[in-house]
């Protein structure tokens, strides 16, 4: 049986072809699908909406974080695919007793294309992986920059406000996107004040549709405190899916780029 290392160092020993893939992470769930294993993917989390037909056809093992154990024994797989941040420790070491796992750990778009390679080369894919991969380092490289790097942060959640600091995936898309990360030297998601972002001259504030799912009402509400700071509600998904959802990517920079100069 062939034995891969996955992003997190960890050796696992995976079939050869595995024919009973469990995904549950939804970004990696989309990414399966593009990579042509609609036969081979039994299961997925209530949280993978793409594609729409698999949401709807595929056995569902609960949540990122609250997998239903008995479920996948039903399943039998022989290859569940997991993420270090999006799921729970003890949860996936659990799993790691009866099934081989294998983990992604993804904190920039370096990281995302060797899980999207890697996961080709697992599934015998490896083809396919390489397009996409070419498809998408070459659709960074037709976005160009801006003229300015605006000052911006970006909310995840409210009650606490919750931002996103410089080693995340979300702040190495912020700067794909040609935008300075205002909270780059924090770590993970910290928690923010409306103060903190006057302080520090936040010129752009972005709202995410998830996990907290901003409306037009928390802009108008900020908006009160920030008078001099553009606030633009984004799709959350174009800043955090790291699977082929990458493809789709520097077309909405592009076009968010397009927004925030038209409102400048």
């Amino acid at each position: 049986m062939p034995v891969f290392t996955d992003q997190t160092g960890r050796t696992v020993s995976i079939p050869s072809t595995p024919q009973r893939i469990i995904s549950l992470v939804p970004s990696q769930t989309e990414l399966l699908f593009d990579l042509g294993l609609s036969n081979e993917v039994i299961g997925i989390t209530r949280f993978c909406i793409h594609p729409e037909e698999w949401f709807h056809t595929k056995t569902r093992v609960g949540g990122t974080k609250n997998i239903k154990s008995d479920t996948i024994r039903q399943l039998q797989p022989d290859l569940i695919i997991a993420n270090k941040e999006e799921n729970v420790k003890d949860q996936i070491e659990e799993l790691q007793q009866h099934y081989p796992v294998w983990i992604s750990d993804v904190n920039n778009l370096h990281d995302a294309l060797e899980m999207i390679k890697q996961i080709g080369c697992i599934t015998n894919k490896e083809q396919e992986a390489k397009e996409m991969i070419a498809g998408i380092k070459n659709n960074f490289l037709l976005l160009s920059a801006p003229g300015k790097r605006l000052r911006v942060a970006y909310l995840i959640w409210k009650e606490p406000y919750m931002t996103v600091g410089g080693d995340t995936f979300i702040h190495s898309m912020l700067e794909a996107a040609g935008m300075e990360n205002i909270f780059k030297n924090s770590l993970r998601y910290p928690s923010v004040e409306i103060s903190a972002l006057k302080t520090l001259n936040c010129e752009l504030l972005l709202l995410s549709s998830e996990p907290f799912p901003f409306k037009q009402k928390h802009i108008d509400e900020l908006q009160t405190h920030l008078p001099d700071t553009k606030i633009i509600l984004v799709d959350g998904e174009m800043f955090s899916w790291y699977g082929s959802h990458l493809l789709k990517a520097p077309l909405f920079f592009k076009s968010l780029q397009s927004t925030i100069n038209k409102r400048s």
